[in-house]
């Protein structure tokens, strides 16, 4: 029985829409509750390894962060270079690919990973330059991704900055209404 071929490269007729914001936010809230997971296997092994780093002098809240940051990666560019979604994309069906409607290759998903921190710096620069801390500096956080976030909006196929930079794409895989 042959396999359904797929064509690679869609025309832009045929290109699904992104999905609205509301939809993003929510399945971003949703990566976080499934990222906590991630993250404390990930902190398990970090502290496993704790004993050794602290030998070697490399024990340091950076060095923790750096290993969060690099898990976080692992993940977004497995799932995205393998199918185009994360377990979370799946349930709100949605998928990040590449301009020839295919999920991104590893380079191209890092990259997209890399670009969506984008945010963070200017954000945590107003927080410093305020000289907030605590919750204050976390609002200033939440708003500057709030604000990158709405940046979508300013573009025609309403699709976030760092899609454009990265040129991937989010699509709404649910059915177009008739």
């Amino acid at each position: 029985m042959p396999a359904a071929t797929i064509d690679p490269a869609p025309t832009t007729a045929a290109v699904a829409a992104a999905p609205p914001l509301r939809r993003r936010f929510t399945c971003m809230l949703y990566e976080g509750v499934l990222l906590f997971g991630v993250l404390s296997a990930s902190t398990a092994a970090y502290l496993l390894l704790r004993p050794f780093l602290q030998k070697t002098g490399l024990d340091s809240p950076v060095s923790m962060q750096l290993w969060s940051f690099l898990i976080l990666g692992c993940y977004f560019t497995w799932f995205w270079q393998r199918s185009g979604q994360t377990l979370a994309m799946q349930t709100w069906r949605m998928r990040v690919e590449n301009a020839r409607g295919m999920p991104p290759r590893w380079p191209q998903a890092a990259l997209r990973y890399l670009l969506a921190w984008l945010w963070l710096p200017p954000s945590a620069a107003v927080g410093h330059a305020l000289g907030l801390v605590k919750g204050p500096f976390v609002g200033v956080l939440c708003a500057g991704l709030l604000i990158w976030i709405l940046l979508a909006l300013l573009d025609p196929r309403r699709q976030f900055l760092h899609d454009r930079l990265a040129g991937t794409r989010l699509t709404d895989l649910r059915q177009p209404k008739r």
